[in-house]
């Protein structure tokens, strides 16, 4: 009997899960770093202090959609940089992000830092690139909805 409720024991103890997975956001981006505070404001175009949303489309029918790009829906949008510097492109969904400069073909350029977005937000991930003043084009593809939110951040 004593065997039974040592091997019982542990079973009635509480069980500890880690705080992130138990608490669920009330406010998801209610507290973004100020880099990322942009995100909640609408705007037409890809800059740092607003997010743009863009309709997506079937990958394979975007034109110039850069080697390496992933299959499913992709989004497009040309942005200009003023001051050199590392930028990153904020995506709300799991994606690919590729950056090409100026305003047609290219090569995309090699990402220099990549990560998700902070916790309890709607950034999925922030992919960094070094930039120089240009225009550039931004692609996200491997995309599964409509709709992709996108923003410029910079360093």
């Amino acid at each position: 009997m004593l065997l039974l409720a040592l091997m019982l024991a542990p079973l009635a103890l509480p069980q500890t899960v880690p705080a992130q997975a138990t608490t669920a956001c009330k406010a998801p981006d209610a507290s973004l770093p100020v880099a990322l505070a942009g995100w909640s404001m609408p705007g037409d175009e890809l800059v740092a202090d607003k997010a743009v949303s863009l309709a997506t489309v079937d990958a394979s029918t975007l034109k110039g959609l850069p080697k390496g790009a992933k299959p499913g829906r992709a989004a497009m949008i040309e942005f200009r940089i003023a001051k050199a510097g590392t930028y990153g492109i904020a995506l709300d969904q799991p994606g690919w992000i590729d950056v090409l400069p100026g305003a047609a073909g290219g090569e995309a350029l090699k990402s220099v830092a990549h990560g998700h977005g902070p916790d309890c937000s709607t950034i999925r991930k922030v992919v960094r690139f070094e930039l120089v003043p240009g225009t550039y084009r931004a692609f996200a593809s491997g995309l599964q909805q409509a709709k992709a939110k996108l923003m410029l951040v910079p360093n």
